[in-house]
């Protein structure tokens, strides 16, 4: 299994429920529409000690379907719509178990 976690920073104009709940629901809509994604959380509740705004949570079946997940449409749709628009910063790491 291959783990795929990451942390935005939205801009600071854009940093509202609304927005927040739009990456939350995009995203995790994606499960069962994309092969290999076994799981997928959004958290966007985070505590005043955090210095990120959302984070994402997934595990793949495996390196090749992270990879499928990437460019699949349905995400990359999600992410030119749902999420680039309104973050600042991203910081990814990927690992598998």
């Amino acid at each position: 299994m291959v783990k795929h976690i990451i942390l935005w920073k939205l801009k600071e104009e854009y940093n509202n429920e609304e927005i927040k709940l739009g990456i939350k629901e995009g995203l995790e809509n994606l499960k069962g529409v994309i092969p290999g994604l076994l799981e997928i959380k959004v958290q966007t509740e985070v505590l005043g000690s955090s210095n990120a705004d959302v984070m994402l949570y997934s595990v793949f079946e495996n390196k090749e379907a992270l990879g499928a997940y990437a460019v699949h449409p349905e995400h990359v749709k999600v992410a030119d719509t749902k999420v680039r628009p309104f973050t600042e910063t991203r910081s990814c790491i990927d690992f598998a178990e």
